[in-house]
């Protein structure tokens, strides 16, 4: 009985051996302020994964009703820190309590999110956070995630010089609709022109002027003034991450803001 009892104590512990490490690793999506379904949980969290697996980093997603006393940056900066992923990654942050949110980048993920591309990621998340559609705001996030990384692969990261370009095509045919319209209302206006004109141009004003009418006696230039305007030349960004220490004593690069 002594025998089985140490065989079977034995194999417990083996089992919490190996189980522990894999259950203890953190989640790549938090919602601690409950603002997904739990399909929609199951749906973000795959795409996180399989992300992550995908480029080799982590990618991370934390809702949390309050930072606390932290700012934005400190508590992304620190979840990341002190939750067991990978030296390597990006986290979004949204915190409900004041609006805010925070992308914290680290290793590799300072590569390939610059400052530009945080921002430009901002201006697409931000519009479904202010609406409450959170899942759609998480999903942007994965999608504009996987361009980014893929992007940075080629060795050259979307930054102020190319950013990814904005869909025109409502713009497109804004254009087209507007020249085909004015065309048309030029050639519609051009005949009817010709139709009302009964006059001949002519070179000079002989005819519509009384002779003897018209006498200068004195003539003279006068110069009344110059105005000169300068303007500083705008400076091209740099571009590139910004980083700073967390308090782990970890570099991250970042941004954010409200919605």
């Amino acid at each position: 009985m002594k025998r089985k009892m140490i065989s079977l104590l034995a194999a417990v512990l083996v089992l919490t051996i190996f189980v522990l490490p894999v259950s203890a690793a953190s989640p790549r999506l938090a919602d601690e302020a409950g603002l997904l379904s739990g399909t929609e949980c199951a749906a973000i969290e795959k795409q996180l994964d399989s992300l992550s697996a995908q480029y080799g980093l982590d990618v991370v997603i934390v809702t949390t009703d309050s930072t606390g006393s932290r700012t934005p940056m400190e508590y992304a900066d620190d979840y990341f820190d002190y939750n067991d992923y990978a030296p390597d990654g990006v986290l979004l942050l949204v915190s409900m309590e004041e609006g805010d949110w925070w992308i914290s980048t680290t290793g590799y993920g300072i590569t390939a999110f610059t400052d530009a591309g945080i921002e430009y990621i901002g201006k697409k998340v931000v519009p479904y956070l202010s609406d409450g559609e959170y899942a759609k705001a998480f999903t942007a996030f994965t999608d504009l995630c996987d361009q980014f990384l893929s992007q940075a692969k080629t060795g050259d990261p979307f930054d102020t010089h190319n950013l990814p370009k904005e869909p025109f095509k409502l713009v497109r045919n804004v254009i087209i609709a507007l020249v085909i319209g004015l065309a048309a209302a030029f050639f519609a206006t051009g005949s009817m022109k010709k139709k009302l004109k009964s006059v001949v141009q002519k070179a000079q004003a002989n005819d519509y002027v009384t002779p003897g009418s018209l006498q200068i006696t004195q003539s003279r230039d006068f110069h009344l003034y110059t105005h000169l305007d300068r303007r500083e030349k705008a400076q091209s960004s740099s571009g590139g991450s910004s980083t700073h220490t967390s308090s782990s004593g970890t570099t991250h690069g970042g941004g954010g803001g409200k919605f």
